[in-house]
């Protein structure tokens, strides 16, 4: 790993927050920093970051700083800093370094004796868990699912016990196979979908993983930036009144009900995910010992 001499000089890195979609959404701060306080702008795609520069009017050189460039770029990027180039760095939208690149550049600014400084603004993560109607005192953001379908399964199950408010991104692309798979391995607890937020198709959908699927299963399509909040599971009864596995076995039996059809069923009665049935249902013979 490069190892840097930190000198006296006073540059600094300054993370510079973005609109997420209204360009209005800038502090006076941060366009003061980007007008007056640093020589150099890395960003994403310059070009994205050229309509925000263009429309407040700020005229400084940028350079592309993204996940398929970082390694390299960071260092030279800590080297201007060193050399007394105060820099800051934006993402497309947003915080930096929230799903977006920037770990690294700051990382290797730290330990080269660089000040680095945070400038708050825009979080779609934020917005939508304060506009979602979830608890918001303890939450936790796990960025975008995986886009493959047994990743997102193995993802969603690890939150089945999760007591926060979970975050996180999906692509509209992918949106309607992750709801079904919450719905599934989830249940039907609460949640919200905040598409296109600050923009002018913003729009929040509040309910559970089924409600929202069947509203969008009914569009032609889904289009925009999606940010998923997912409630707590509901609390549940000390000793239920039904036993899911002799339901299971009722259903069988004198209504004549495949297994799935009667997992399904019982799920649907107690509220609870049907990966959950169906894991009591295998570990019946452990019960029986």
């Amino acid at each position: 790993m490069q190892r840097y001499t930190a000198i006296s000089l006073a540059a600094t890195l300054y993370l510079v927050s973005t609109p997420i979609g209204n360009l209005e959404d800038i502090t006076l701060r941060a366009i003061r920093v980007l007008k007056e306080e640093v020589s150099l702008i890395a960003c994403e795609d310059t070009r994205q970051t050229s309509k925000l520069l263009e429309h407040y009017d700020i005229r400084k050189p940028l350079v592309s700083y993204h996940e398929h460039n970082e390694a390299g770029r960071a260092e030279t990027l800590v080297a201007k800093l060193l050399g007394g180039v105060s820099i800051a760095l934006v993402s497309d939208a947003g915080t930096p370094l929230v799903s977006d690149p920037g770990f690294r550049l700051v990382k290797a600014a730290i330990e080269a004796g660089v000040n680095v400084v945070p400038l708050a603004g825009p979080s779609a993560v934020l917005g939508a868990l304060v506009a979602s109607g979830l608890p918001s005192e303890t939450f936790r953001f796990i960025g975008f699912l995986p886009p493959r379908h047994n990743a997102r399964r193995k993802t969603l199950e690890s939150l089945i016990e999760e007591h926060a408010t979970v975050i996180a991104y999906e692509s509209p692309h992918r949106i309607l196979e992750a709801l079904d798979d919450m719905r599934e391995i989830l249940g039907e607890r609460p949640m919200a979908l905040g598409r296109e937020m600050t923009k002018i198709h913003e729009e929040f959908l509040r309910g559970t993983p089924h409600s929202i699927l069947e509203t969008l299963r009914s569009r032609p399509a889904v289009k925009g930036e999606i940010t998923l909040v997912i409630g707590r599971p509901a609390a549940r009864a000390a000793a239920p009144s039904v036993d899911p596995v002799a339901e299971v076995g009722r259903l069988q039996r004198e209504e004549g009900m495949e297994r799935m059809a009667a997992i399904k069923a019982v799920a649907k009665r107690l509220s609870l995910p049907k990966r959950e049935v169906y894991r009591l249902l295998e570990n019946e013979p452990e019960r029986q010992t």
